[in-house]
């Protein structure tokens, strides 16, 4: 086999974006980003922030100059709003709060 095939994943809170694409066996995980770029319809590609995203192959993150493997899942990464530790500690609080007052 002379390439390998790689997903490209993106995901919005509405949305997720999945590209195949084919590498030479060489290929780094910043390769793949631009070939799934090439692919990517116009109004979709001006939303994802290729160059600047962290990235991973399946949840876990590496650098744009790493190799990929044959079948494996690159991933965009979009900045979290909030922590998600600290999100669910804030939602504990809250159901503590209500407890607490009957639900008044």
């Amino acid at each position: 086999m002379s390439v390998k095939r790689c997903t490209v994943a993106y995901a919005t809170p509405a949305r997720q974006f999945l590209w195949q694409v084919e590498l030479p066996l060489a290929a780094t995980i910043g390769e793949a980003l631009i070939a799934a770029r090439a692919l990517a319809e116009p109004a979709v590609c001006a939303a994802i922030p290729w160059e600047t995203a962290a990235v991973g192959v399946f949840g876990d993150p590496r650098n744009r100059s790493d190799g990929c493997a044959d079948g494996d899942r690159i991933e965009i990464y979009r900045p979290l709003a909030q922590d998600p530790r600290v999100r669910r500690r804030e939602k504990v609080r809250g159901e503590q709060r209500t407890a607490r007052t009957g639900g008044r």
